[in-house]
């Protein structure tokens, strides 16, 4: 009899175990879904790495939205009416920076006002120091934004790119 309860208790864990891993599951995936660019195949580390660079954009936008209110109700400071026209017209725009894994292949996107110093040979200089040769990049503006796209193989196959390190050498860079 003994051995029953310990044998049903033990399906008990491994059915409340399983639940829990199916929910954590499911909301990781409403996550997925809930991130501006989503990507086809994505680790858990990316997920949620997007999701807390997309929180903190949320958080500035929040703030931008804030001041603008300020400066509309007429309540507005002189640098809050700079920081406002320098975000209409781009010069408040943080880039934004996506790196994709893609096999021996990396993609690197960045999103980025006109008007902000970003340093394309920077990026290209990085991914270089980490042993990756670019073989495609392309531009394009939209409105005040300018938009990157960088491919990169890695030069020698069997040992690849680690695109974490790449990515936090480029964030490094954004700041």
């Amino acid at each position: 009899m003994p051995r029953r309860g310990r044998s049903s208790s033990r399906v008990d864990r491994n059915a409340l175990e399983r639940d829990r891993r199916q929910h954590t599951k499911e909301l990781f995936s409403r996550l997925g879904f809930l991130l501006p660019t989503p990507l086809s195949k994505r680790s858990l580390p990316e997920l949620l790495d997007q999701a807390t660079t997309h929180v903190k954009q949320l958080g500035q936008r929040v703030e931008m939205l804030k001041q603008k209110k300020q400066l509309l109700e007429g309540s507005g400071t002189d640098d809050q009416i700079t920081g406002i026209r320098d975000h209409m017209t781009g010069e408040a725009w943080l880039p934004v920076l996506t790196v994709s894994d893609l096999g021996s292949m990396l993609e690197v996107c960045v999103k980025s006002g006109s008007n902000k110093k970003f340093i394309l040979h920077q990026v290209i200089q990085v991914l270089e120091e980490e042993a990756a040769q670019v073989v495609a990049l392309s531009y394009s503006n939209v409105g005040d934004r300018i938009f990157y796209t960088i491919k990169a193989e890695a030069v020698s196959p069997r040992i690849g790119i680690e695109t974490s390190r790449v990515r936090e050498r480029l964030k490094e860079l954004m700041l």
